[in-house]
């Protein structure tokens, strides 16, 4: 992927952005999209299915209630620059509300997607990785508990 982003780079003229003047909704706007790729992948890649079965599999990862659920999880394994971004995504005031979301799990979720979008604009794809797999084997475990009671 790096590769690719820095022949992007290349092709438009793109420079290396100083990350830590970005506004936190900036970086969750493409961490959000950049998450949801990731998702797409990962489940495509699982296997052929029906557009509609890998829809609802993927929207039941990227909404703001799963993202919040990881945040509980990931919180504690961010480093110290990644807590900073969390917290500035966090506590950024958005002026758009969740339609299925309470505003704690939106927010937590806008500060999940910052991360992302620090992580990835910066180059730190096996980092952006390994949280996302953190993440999604704890929404795994919760359903499994849910699922057994």
């Amino acid at each position: 992927m790096e590769e690719n982003l820095n022949y992007l780079d290349e092709v438009f003229s793109l420079e290396e952005p100083d990350l830590r003047t970005y506004s936190p909704l900036t970086l969750a706007y493409i961490g959000d999209g950049i998450y949801e790729l990731m998702i797409r992948t990962i489940l495509v890649k699982q296997g052929n299915k029906q557009v509609n079965k890998l829809h609802r599999e993927a929207a039941s990862m990227v909404k703001a209630h799963a993202q919040s659920s990881m945040m509980e999880v990931l919180e504690p394994v961010l480093t110290e620059e990644e807590l900073a971004v969390y917290k500035r995504g966090r506590n950024a005031k958005s002026f758009t509300v969740a339609k299925n979301a309470s505003v704690m799990d939106y927010r937590r979720a806008t500060g999940f997607e910052a991360v992302m979008g620090y992580l990835y604009l910066s180059r730190q794809n096996k980092r952006m990785i390994d949280l996302i797999r953190i993440g999604l084997d704890s929404i795994k475990d919760q359903r499994n508990d849910n699922h057994n009671r």
